[in-house]
């Protein structure tokens, strides 16, 4: 397919990497990518942390790197369309980054080499200190391709996080930011509004914190978190945050009139038993299951047909476990190949076609 990413491989082996900011997530990709064969480039606005990451292993060179294959911007939130500017200018290569939300990025960012992107992961620890080369095996990451991001930049940018150990997943900038509002921005908020609370109250009871059980330490632990970044998060992303605090006030509201009214105890257990039974059967990863399906696709030479079909399997809860892009023997068009679980081939095979691709199908028993 002819495409102006098309000088950038599909499939990216160990090269050339940048990383712009050493914080947690920063340094981890620093020392995930030297772990597996990359040479990789740090800049951060602290030298000393530049230094570490040297003294440490996981950087080779100190500075940008024009020639890098991928760039990631693991900066706060609000730096990121100038971080990710800068490295658009500078080097040829595919631009990301790592940012917790992602409309106000993807927005102010409209070059065809950047594709937003979200680690689903973190540590108590902080900073270049907490580095963990193995901080993104078994985590989402999440990849938010403008509707015209081209096939090659994004198979690009997705095969490197998929060597890095972390499952993908494809959705609309303000689909991301709906639900990261939900999942992260509002616990987190939640979780400090419960621990100053009890920091309130245990300076006129002092032996409170010490009464402080395994089940209070693992709901606040997230405040435990830097506190800096989130004036960024939160004025990215104030009417998904506002909203989800607002579902969790009438939840909260509900629970404490039951909790006043006391005939109506099958009420509160109802809804202690329906959040049990949906903390009980949360996610815990994805697994491989033994029985796969290759799809073939035929595809237009197009902007954002890659990114729209995995965007699909996204909404149709279907794991992509592998994807590659090749050309076709029918002029301007490529196929997509894309293995997925036996049990998701009806599902998706369904949703493609209602998309108006035609796709085959065959097991790989």
């Amino acid at each position: 397919m002819n495409q102006p990413g098309s000088n950038i491989p599909a499939v990216a082996a160990p090269g050339r990497a940048w990383v712009i900011g050493c914080g947690l997530i920063g340094g981890s990709l620093a020392a995930a990518l030297t772990e597996r064969g990359w040479h990789v480039s740090v800049t951060d606005v602290d030298p000393q942390v530049e230094q570490t990451a040297i003294d440490k292993g996981f950087a080779a060179a100190i500075g940008p790197d024009p020639d890098a294959l991928v760039v990631f911007c693991a900066a706060p939130v609000g730096a990121i369309p100038t971080i990710a500017a800068e490295a658009l200018e500078m080097c040829a290569g595919v631009v990301t980054d790592t940012g917790s939300t992602k409309q106000q990025v993807v927005d102010a960012v409209s070059h065809d080499r950047f594709v937003g992107g979200h680690p689903m992961a973190g540590s108590e620890q902080d900073g270049i200190a907490g580095a963990d080369p193995n901080l993104f095996e078994g985590a989402t990451w999440v990849l938010t391709p403008r509707p015209d991001t081209e096939a090659q930049i994004f198979g690009t940018v997705r095969s490197v996080i998929r060597a890095l150990g972390a499952e993908v997943l494809t959705m609309r900038a303000d689909k991301h930011d709906q639900m990261v509002a939900q999942v992260s921005h509002v616990p987190h908020l939640t979780a400090a509004a419960l621990m100053t609370l009890a920091d309130e109250s245990s300076l006129e009871h002092r032996a409170l914190l010490r009464l402080a059980a395994g089940g209070f330490r693992d709901m606040t632990r997230i405040s435990a978190g830097r506190p800096s970044i989130w004036p960024d998060i939160i004025s990215s992303n104030t009417p998904a945050i506002a909203a989800g605090l607002d579902a969790l006030i009438g939840r909260l509201s509900s629970i404490r009139d039951a909790v006043h009214d006391g005939n109506r105890g099958e009420e509160l257990l109802a809804t202690l038993e329906r959040a049990r039974s949906a903390r009980v059967n949360l996610p815990t990863g994805v697994t491989i299951s033994d029985q796969l399906v290759e799809f073939k696709i035929p595809i237009p030479d197009r902007p954002g047909e890659i990114a729209a079909i995995a965007t699909l399997a996204t909404e149709l809860d279907v794991n992509i476990h592998d994807l590659e892009l090749t050309h076709s023997g029918e002029g301007s068009r490529g196929v997509m190949i894309l293995l997925t679980d036996e049990s998701a081939k009806d599902l998706l095979v369904g949703g493609l076609i209602a998309k108006g691709y035609r796709p085959t199908v065959r097991s790989l028993d």
